[in-house]
């Protein structure tokens, strides 16, 4: 592989690995307060692209300008979060909820966390159709400026800005407002918050609307460079749990970084061993680092025990 050409992939592997690292995140926030991994997280991430695709269908005219074509990302933002936030605020007062008060088995947890998974996969199915939709074209995705030779677009500058933002807006949430002191003291030991005066049902609550509402946008940014399907979860899904698993899971900030390092290990996979080996070499580098390193790479997590 060339200089140039490694920058070629570079770039493209870091915007994927950014648009991981903030769907890892909502498995993270809510396995470090649960001890649960959410596996319908992949359809709160494929319901907020479907939001922005319905709402900028409505919206889009055939040519907007530059000053419209911002209006309608930001809508497009907007939209899916607030969609992915709702669907994770329902699962929870549905799916989880419930349980939790019942004191139920995590097992059960489990089950009906791919219950849940099941029935937004199919709904999305039976509302939208079966076939992948195109997101209206808000703008035209040219090549913003050139590193090293190698192109940058907007659509990956919006995806790398967007991501740090909510990452670097969720690492002060967490570290710096009494929210976060909420869920980091409810990670800890939710008996003892409860009796220091932790209101349980809402930081809960809150938890998973902020990791849906983070979802919910990168299925809009994911949408954005593809198109938007009731399967388009999957495989974003199942390579966010693993960068989760990777970094640490229940480790905010190794999350982001699981999700970096998967993006760019799939995307340097395609030159060296070819497309239909994408996926594959992520996992091997997962169960590599988890034989030398059982509780990922940063080791950390803002959860208690298991």
């Amino acid at each position: 592989m060339s200089l140039h050409e490694f920058w070629d992939y570079l770039i493209p592997g870091v915007a994927l690995g950014a648009l991981y690292s903030v769907i890892a995140i909502g498995y993270t926030l809510v396995y470090g307060v649960l001890q649960l991994i959410n596996f319908a997280h992949s359809e709160v991430f494929m319901l907020g692209g479907f939001g922005g695709l319905v709402v900028l269908t409505q919206l889009t005219p055939d040519h907007p300008s530059a000053t419209v074509s911002v209006l309608l990302v930001l809508v497009g933002l907007l939209a899916s979060g607030l969609v992915g936030g709702a669907t994770a605020y329902g699962l929870e007062r549905v799916a989880y909820r419930p349980l939790r008060r019942r004191g139920a088995p995590k097992l059960i947890f489990l089950i009906s966390a791919i219950g849940a998974s099941f029935f937004l996969y199919n709904l999305a199915g039976k509302l939208f159709g079966r076939d992948p939709l195109p997101m209206p074209e808000i703008y035209r995705n040219n090549v913003l400026f050139t590193v090293f030779g190698a192109r940058v677009t907007i659509t990956q500058v919006l995806l790398v800005v967007c991501a740090v933002v909510m990452m670097g807006g969720l690492d002060l949430l967490v570290h710096r407002t009494r929210l976060g002191s909420g869920i980091r003291a409810l990670a800890q030991d939710p008996e003892t918050a409860g009796l220091m005066g932790v209101d349980t049902d809402r930081v809960i609550s809150r938890t998973f609307v902020i990791g849906g509402l983070m979802g919910g946008v990168a299925g809009f940014l994911f949408g954005l460079n593809t198109q938007v399907s009731f399967t388009m979860g999957f495989n974003p899904g199942i390579t966010a749990f693993a960068a989760a698993v990777l970094g640490g899971v229940g480790s905010i900030r190794g999350a982001m970084l699981g999700g970096l390092l998967l993006g760019l290990v799939e995307t340097f996979n395609v030159p060296l061993f070819g497309e239909e080996w994408r996926y594959v070499a992520a996992f091997v580098v997962l169960v590599g680092v988890l034989m030398l390193r059982p509780t990922g790479i940063l080791g950390v997590r803002i959860g208690r025990t298991a």
